[in-house]
């Protein structure tokens, strides 16, 4: 019997492990849970990479709101002119003065109404419009009595009065248009932008388009409301310092009415004749 030797064993055995280690490295088992595959990245094409938002300034808000951007700018001009003009203008100052007051109370008393006259032609004030319109009648008319008087200076108020309301009246309806100009901006949007997409297919770069269409046509309404909250806080706030104003002016119209009134009946009993005692002739 014929006996194999163990060393020659193994030096086969190991020849054979080195030979086979090679070859199960470069092709591994896929059913090895240890292999790890990973996918080679595939590129986006460039139509559906999202772009970077631009920030929003002068150039890209009249580009994103369209037509309507142009309006809701001069809008909001308009809007800042007339909150910093009445501003200056709606005060006690404009429409009734302290200093004028007293001088008309001096001159009346005084029954200097020429002198008075000069006074109210020198000021800009609303009092002073509705006295200088009612001495010019009494002095064109001095048979007039004194219940004319009195409607020439009530229809002057009046006339005052709603040139005062009809000036704030401008910022209300500012406050009033610029939401609807907003809305009118936002609807053409998005009929543009309901158009553009029925010649796209809807897929993902289909949905990003709506979307940014959308957006950019509600920038025209939130502009408008922008504006138009603003304008009428503002258009509040100045029609009530109106009010109060107007308020006043009717006091110091009543004050200077009841002034004139005692000077004419003064001048009425001046122009009375005494009466003749009895038994002498007339």
């Amino acid at each position: 019997m014929v006996r194999f030797p163990f060393s020659l064993l193994l030096v086969f055995t190991a020849s054979l492990f080195i030979a086979v280690g090679p070859c199960q490295a470069q092709q591994p088992s896929t059913g090895s849970p240890n292999v790890v595959i990973t996918p080679s990245p595939v590129a986006l094409p460039a139509a559906d990479a999202p772009e970077a938002e631009a920030p929003l300034t002068f150039d890209t808000f009249v580009k994103r709101a369209g037509i309507m951007a142009w309006p809701l700018i001069i809008l909001s001009m308009i809007a800042v002119c007339l909150i910093v003009l009445y501003s200056l203008t709606v005060r006690q100052g404009t429409v009734v003065s302290d200093a004028f007051m007293n001088s008309a109370d001096a001159l009346i008393r005084k029954q200097d109404y020429l002198g008075l006259l000069a006074v109210c032609n020198r000021r800009n004030e609303c009092i002073a419009r509705i006295t200088a319109k009612t001495l010019d009648f009494a002095t064109r008319n001095p048979t007039a009595s004194f219940e004319e008087v009195k409607e020439v200076t009530e229809a002057e108020g009046n006339r005052q009065s709603s040139l005062l309301l009809s000036r704030i009246a401008y910022l209300g309806d500012v406050g009033a248009v610029a939401p609807m100009l907003g809305l009118l901006g936002t609807t053409i949007g998005m009929i543009t932008t309901f158009h553009e997409m029925t010649n796209k297919t809807y897929g993902a770069s289909g949905q990003m388009g709506l979307a940014q269409g959308v957006s950019e046509a509600l920038l025209c309404t939130a502009s408008g409301l922008v504006i138009g909250i603003p304008s009428l806080i503002f258009y509040s706030i100045f029609r009530g310092k109106v009010n109060r104003l107007i308020s006043e002016m009717e006091a110091a119209t009543t004050h200077l009415m009841a002034l004139l009134a005692v000077q004419y009946k003064r001048a009425a009993r001046a122009v009375v004749p005494p009466r003749s005692e009895p038994g002498t002739p007339s």
